[in-house]
């Protein structure tokens, strides 16, 4: 029979164990570090959570985390990573443990003080991020139950940010980033077109989707095929939003610090005269 032995008690609910095949793991449970010591064997059998942390920094950040949150909230996110593996059948980045435990933790110490913080780009995220959100619903709506803690639908979206990190192994700052990129050119947009777009219209969602891929497109280094003759036509027909379509993915050049194709431009100048068109005349 394979077993765990205990390496450090992190708190009654968390412990680190030195595993037969994975070197140091973290263990969750209800009472799994209740009474017990360094050096004590667990029965392999007898776990229910547990992850590892491959990276040392990793390791010690969590160890230090850890003693300074609430055992039950521990518990509860240990809960919610488990049903974003499941629902997504991914593998998640580990290091959602550290930074959605960090954050959850941050959050509920500003809620209980009392202390709003509002999320600038919550409409884009939803729209962006359809599947994250959902989840970050459960997560949002489990605190609630299990702690007796409303956080918040802003809270909703920084949480699906964290989420979408984990699943594409992309660092938080990029995602959100790439969520602020798109809130600002949507700014730009209803600012240069004097328009205002409803968050809950169809070209509000087809101009993100838009946007989103062509972001993706950019960070991935993929080009679009070259439409020269409708991009003739278009800066003659439309030269005003196409010139706004040259200023925007001039700032994703910049925010990006990648090379945008120049097709991109013509695809956009299409979105944004069927949004004008909606909206108002140009």
């Amino acid at each position: 029979m394979k077993i765990l032995r205990v390496a450090k008690v992190l708190n009654n609910n968390v412990i680190i164990a030195g595993h037969p095949e994975h070197g140091e793991v973290v263990v969750i449970g209800k009472g799994i570090g209740f009474n017990r010591k360094t050096g004590d064997t667990i029965p392999l059998e007898a776990i229910e959570k547990m992850f590892i942390l491959t990276n040392q920094m990793e390791q010690e950040q969590y160890k230090q985390l850890v003693p300074q949150v609430d055992e039950h909230l521990i518990e509860v996110i240990g809960e919610i990573i488990s049903y974003i593996s499941r629902k997504t059948q991914s593998e998640l980045n580990e290091h959602i443990h550290i930074a959605l435990t960090d954050h959850l933790a941050f959050a509920i110490k500003r809620a209980e003080q009392d202390l709003a913080f509002h999320n600038p780009f919550l409409y884009e995220t939803k729209e962006i991020y359809p599947l994250e959100f959902e989840l970050a619903e459960y997560a949002i709506d489990l605190i609630h139950n299990k702690l007796g803690v409303d956080l918040g639908d802003d809270e909703i979206g920084f949480v699906a940010l964290h989420i979408n990190s984990a699943i594409t192994n992309r660092h938080i700052s990029e995602v959100r980033g790439h969520a602020q990129l798109i809130a600002d050119l949507v700014t730009i947009i209803e600012e240069e077109l004097q328009i205002s777009i409803s968050r809950h219209s169809l070209d509000y969602s087809r101009l993100l989707t838009h946007l989103r891929f062509a972001i993706e497109r950019v960070r991935r280094g993929e080009r679009v095929g070259e439409i020269e003759r409708l991009d003739v036509l278009l800066q003659q027909e439309y030269p005003r939003l196409y010139a706004l379509a040259g200023k925007l993915t001039q700032i994703m050049e910049q925010r990006l610090n990648k090379p945008i194709c120049h097709a991109e431009l013509s695809y956009l100048t299409m979105h944004l005269q069927r949004i004008a068109t909606s909206q108002t005349d140009i």
